[in-house]
């Protein structure tokens, strides 16, 4: 696939290719439109601080990670179609009533239960799978990954304008935040009749189990409960963190704590329950997938799509602080990290298609991704602003692909557990942003570029060991195995 039939618009898939990343950009532009705000509100709302500010920015993330999770199961279970229409409209409700709340705590809320709309990327992820060949899935995905994610960059751009000049008043950042959650309403009614879940009526599979993942050995489900721990454990960061800020009690955090380890033990549990009558019936050899490549690819998204959001979260102070730029100059300058996302992110996955090796180009943009970082680390007021720079944008361009080349292998890997084995992936991303942007708490920004660096060159290892080819990555048609044509099947007759 090339970047000129993405212009083909009357081609079925190339449409569906569109419909799905606006889908996208526009949960990511209701996802961060209150940052580029939050001048105005601490202007305008007498009751609000900076440190309210800083909650609100831990409760968009937080439940992302559940959130992502079991969204992948719906996927698998509904169609992306159904999952992406509901989840858009259901999610302008907490974005109206953050938009109009009338106090922190009322905020506080809406912005917890916001952040479930960041799940929406793995939606898309499953729904492209649907559409597009083995052979092209890398560019595919990298494409609307990348256009997609730009809606965080472009609310950043558009929605204090919107706020300041459109709406103007005390309120205009309120009706900015409205409109977001009502354009991305109005386009999930339209994406339940745009699109379908692949252009046959049998292209989507369920699973047999939305509850867990299926795995295919006893070693594998070792792994994968192992997995399952950091999921929802890192959630304990996030409680630390608001009751370290005095928005917790001791014993609300000592709840939270409970809630999360009662959720790890469910999940657990759903694992085990789920696999165990399946492994001990014998799995078929042809329907077996080698969870050690899901597991890598967790890590490979925490070391980079992870990296990525804490890095954006801390770049412009880096470049304010040590080269004493205006704010202005040093978001401008920072922002080239994610301007590179349109066109990075297409390219890892265009060259995941076309080296004709998906482990391969994994391991070059991991190992390039912790040079990257480490040169980065090197930077002070010593060296010139151009270079700085160019270090930035480097290490971009192999953050940017690595995404992209990680999504170019993970619907190769078990067709019709697209849906859960992205969404687990797309949750490890977010707990490598919380794990990061924890450490950044900690450390200085250039010992926080070699702890990414360290983090990059770990994944790299465990790529090398664990990520397998997978099957039939490049050919015209994904893998079936005897379970799948059952399940089909049986999906045939009723």
């Amino acid at each position: 696939m090339h970047a000129k039939e993405l212009l083909e618009i009357e081609r079925r898939d190339i449409r569906a290719l569109h419909y799905t990343w606006i889908a996208f950009f526009l949960t990511f532009y209701v996802w961060f439109n209150m940052a580029p705000l939050a001048t105005s509100m601490l202007a305008t709302e007498s009751y609000l601080t900076p440190d309210h500010i800083k909650l609100f920015l831990i409760a968009n993330v937080a439940l992302t990670i559940p959130g992502r999770v079991i969204v992948g199961m719906a996927l698998d279970r509904f169609g992306p179609r159904r999952v992406f229409s509901i989840l858009m409209v259901v999610m302008a409700i907490p974005t109206w009533f953050f938009a109009f709340g009338t106090s922190a705590m009322q905020l506080f809320v809406a912005r917890l239960f916001m952040s479930i709309v960041g799940a929406g990327f793995v939606v898309g992820i499953h729904m492209t799978a649907l559409w597009f060949k083995p052979k092209d899935i890398g560019f595919a995905e990298g494409f609307y990954a990348g256009w997609g994610n730009f809606g965080s960059a472009a609310a950043a751009i558009t929605i204090p304008t919107v706020a300041l000049q459109f709406f103007g008043g005390d309120d205009g950042w309120r009706w900015a935040i409205a409109l977001s959650g009502l354009l991305m309403a109005a386009y999930g009614v339209a994406y339940w009749f745009l699109i379908t879940d692949g252009p046959k009526a049998d292209t989507h599979q369920k699973s047999r189990k939305a509850g867990a993942l299926e795995v295919s050995n006893w070693a594998d489900l070792l792994l994968y409960c192992l997995f399952i721990i950091p999921l929802y454990g890192v959630l304990s960061l996030l409680v630390y963190r608001t009751q370290g800020m005095g928005f917790l009690s001791d014993n609300g955090a000592l709840i939270c704590y409970v809630i999360i380890g009662l959720m790890v033990i469910y999940q657990i549990y759903k694992a085990i329950s789920v696999n165990v009558p399946i492994i001990k019936a014998r799995i078929p050899e042809d329907d077996k997938y080698p969870f050690t490549s899901v597991a890598a690819l967790n890590v490979t998204y925490f070391a980079n799509f992870g990296a990525e959001l804490a890095v954006v979260s801390m770049l412009p102070m880096f470049f304010a602080a040590t080269w004493k730029l205006d704010p202005t100059v040093a978001g401008l300058v920072a922002s080239t990290f994610a301007f590179v996302n349109l066109w990075a992110r297409p390219l890892g996955g265009y060259i995941s298609d076309k080296i004709g090796n998906r482990r391969l180009v994994m391991l070059v943009y991991m190992f390039g991704i912790g040079i990257g970082f480490a040169l980065m680390g090197l930077l002070n007021a010593e060296w010139p602003l151009f270079i700085a720079v160019v270090f930035t944008i480097l290490c971009s361009v192999f953050v940017q692909g690595a995404e992209g080349a990680t999504f170019g292998i993970i619907p190769s890997i078990k067709r019709r557990l697209t849906g859960q084995i992205s969404g687990m992936a797309g949750a490890y991303g977010n707990v490598g942003a919380v794990f990061y942007l924890f450490v950044f708490t900690l450390v200085e920004p250039n010992q926080f570029f070699f702890i990414i660096a360290i983090g990059a060159f770990v994944a790299w290892i465990l790529c090398f060991f664990w990520l397998k080819e997978p099957e039939g990555a490049f050919g015209d048609e994904y893998q079936m195995s005897s379970v799948d044509r059952q399940i089909a099947a049986e999906q045939a007759r009723t």
